[in-house]
């Protein structure tokens, strides 16, 4: 086991969940809600202003759970200096 999944460092997720939640929050989410927002009424998709408030939504909740796993990682360092 390295050290980013290791219970001893202070990680609320294990190093390849932070990393594929962060690609979800910083690029995946918003380029989706973008292409939704964009394509969705030319082609007739119902409600895109709901599906894109949906998908930035879940964008931000994936965000805050990084950060929060992040923030109590800086904690945890520097409890231990």
């Amino acid at each position: 086991m390295d050290e980013s999944n290791s219970p001893q460092s202070g990680y609320l997720l294990p190093g390849g969940v932070y990393d594929i939640l962060k690609w979800l929050a910083l690029i995946a989410l918003p380029a989706v809600a973008w292409l939704v927002g964009a394509v969705g009424p030319q082609w007739g998709l119902p409600r895109c202003g709901e599906l894109v408030t949906t998908i930035n939504a879940i964008g931000l909740f994936v965000g805050a759970l990084i950060g929060v796993s992040q923030l109590t990682s800086v904690k945890a360092d520097e409890d231990c200096q």
